[in-house]
């Protein structure tokens, strides 16, 4: 049974998250399931299991934007995000591919209110492989449209992923097999040739590939455009590769309804809302301002307006409502 201490040690998590001092639930807590990490969106609690390594992720409203914790939450963000989380997931498992997500692991006796929130995920380890002699963690991103970060380099004739693109093309053009993007992963996402990585790791990679354009083309047929995503591998206890628990969300993708995307009103179904607030409010340079005064703020004092809360939390059920069935 794996424990706190030993968790500390085993290699399963990364160094550079630190274990929270902070409690957790009390009701949690009965059940014998201890906080030990709190993330910008969620909380995980290690689950006592003689057989697997595993811990209950409790999503919370809690807010994060460009990276940046907020100090105010959007009420019911974290149970429609959770249910949509776990859509992804079961569409994955459902082609064959394994993830960290147990959708039949049952908590006896856990509250409602946590269960519509939560999922039980297995702890894996990272995954790594070396390029150019330098050992790395990976983002796996997938793109359908020229557009964001891509397009600006694309604009500035630079080739950051060694795609070799041709010329002539326009933002928003739709290319026909997904552009494979990977990064690396940490507090600075460095491009990394993308040939490089996919002879690494072909059998991921395509795999990856054809879920993502197997789910694009079901997400069309319910009324979104799926623009990009990111996936994320880890290893599981028997080695084997595994995706983590965001997939194909729009904490992990762009979507886009059809409608609008095909009127060329490119607004995502995600955080947009609350991002274009930041970017008017300068959260990010107060951030930058804040943290530099005092290196060991938590969060950026600041307050979302209600009518953005609410119009992200309809903008999570209406894609829940479009994807469920």
């Amino acid at each position: 049974m794996l424990t706190l201490d030993a968790l500390k040690t085993s290699g399963i998590w990364p160094v550079n998250k630190p274990f929270t001092s902070k409690i957790g639930e009390p009701q949690l807590k009965e059940l014998g399931l201890e906080m030990f990490y709190s993330g910008k969106n969620g909380d995980l609690y290690l689950i006592p299991d003689a057989a697997r390594d595993i811990a209950l992720l409790m999503r919370s409203d809690r807010v994060s934007v460009f990276d940046i914790p907020i100090g105010d939450v959007v009420e019911g963000k974290g149970k429609i995000q959770n249910s949509i989380s776990t859509l992804g997931a079961t569409y994955a498992q459902n082609m064959g591919i394994r993830t960290a997500l147990d959708v039949d692991y049952v908590i006896t006796d856990l509250p409602q209110e946590f269960a519509q929130r939560s999922q039980v995920i297995e702890l894996c380890r990272p995954f790594e492989v070396q390029i150019d002699e330098e050992i790395v963690q990976l983002e796996l991103i997938y793109r359908n449209y020229l557009t964001g970060s891509l397009y600006k380099a694309y604009k500035n004739a630079q080739d950051p992923y060694n795609l070799k693109l041709e010329a002539g093309f326009e933002e928003w053009h739709k290319f026909d097999t997904p552009l494979f993007t990977p990064t690396t992963k940490g507090e600075t996402d460095v491009p990394l040739d993308s040939a490089k990585v996919a002879l690494k790791i072909p059998e991921i990679a395509k795999t990856l590939e054809n879920l993502f354009i197997s789910f694009s083309r079901h997400a069309h047929s319910r009324g979104i455009t799926i623009i990009d995503t990111k996936f994320e591998v880890f290893l599981n206890a028997k080695g084997e590769w595994i995706l983590g628990d965001e997939i194909l969300t729009p904490e992990s993708s762009r979507f886009i309804m059809n409608a609008d995307f095909e009127a060329g009103n490119y607004i995502s179904m995600d955080k947009q809302l609350i991002r274009n607030h930041a970017i008017s409010a300068r959260w990010k340079e107060r951030w930058e301002s804040e943290k530099a005064a005092n290196p060991k703020q938590k969060f950026l004092e600041a307050s979302i307006p209600s009518d953005i809360k609410q119009a992200v939390v309809k903008g999570y059920e209406y894609i829940y409502s479009l994807l469920k069935d």
